[in-house]
């Protein structure tokens, strides 16, 4: 997995409360193994129509200012619904690293670290203060330090994010679960020796 220490980039807008993992990405889109592939079908049944033949342009994500945004900006209860690991691969291959609520759900929040990614919680009135200077100003960028565990904003104001110290660890050091296994790889060969295995 890749590390994650900073992050300056395009921000982009997901309006909209209890997005759930179908909708981030849907089940028809399930059948592969391996986390790429996914980003041209993230959110697929709002940003397509026709059946996946033409771009939505009702679809706020879809306008071209935002094309390229490494960072996402939800509301409540982001990724909610069913345990899928596919929804942080499907925003990590379209190109986010990193997205911004006042809440997600439990086991996308954890997916997320599993996939190198960086949920932030922040609160609603600061994430709604970030869709208006966002939709105010074309080319809107944040700049996200995960060891100081600060979002900065275009004007340099800092907004500080709270963080546990082992998932800061883990992105900071690129470590998924395999990772952290292989850090006591030693430990388990002496292990598997001794039981003769």
């Amino acid at each position: 997995m890749r590390s994650f220490k900073k992050l300056d980039a395009l921000v982009a807008p997901m309006d909209a409360a209890n997005v759930d993992t179908d909708q981030i990405i849907p089940k028809q889109f399930l059948k592969r193994i391996e986390r790429t592939g996914y980003g041209d079908v993230l959110f697929y049944d709002w940003r397509y129509l026709d059946g996946g033949e033409k771009l939505n342009s009702d679809f706020e994500m879809n306008a071209p200012r935002y094309d390229g945004a490494g960072i996402l900006l939800a509301r409540d209860n982001f990724g909610c619904g069913s345990s899928r690991e596919h929804a942080p691969w499907a925003l990590n291959d379209y190109g986010v690293r990193c997205v911004i609520a006042p809440s997600f759900a439990d086991i996308f929040y954890n997916n997320c670290f599993n996939n190198g990614m960086l949920p932030i919680v922040l609160d609603t009135n600061t994430v709604d203060t970030l869709f208006s200077e966002m939709r105010a100003t074309e080319g809107y960028r944040l700049v996200v330090d995960v060891k100081a565990g600060t979002v900065t904003k275009p004007d340099g104001t800092s907004l500080a994010f709270e963080l546990d110290d082992f998932l800061r660890t883990r992105l900071l050091e690129g470590l998924d679960q395999i990772g952290l296994t292989l850090q006591h790889e030693d430990k388990i060969t002496a292990f598997e020796k001794a039981r003769g295995l």
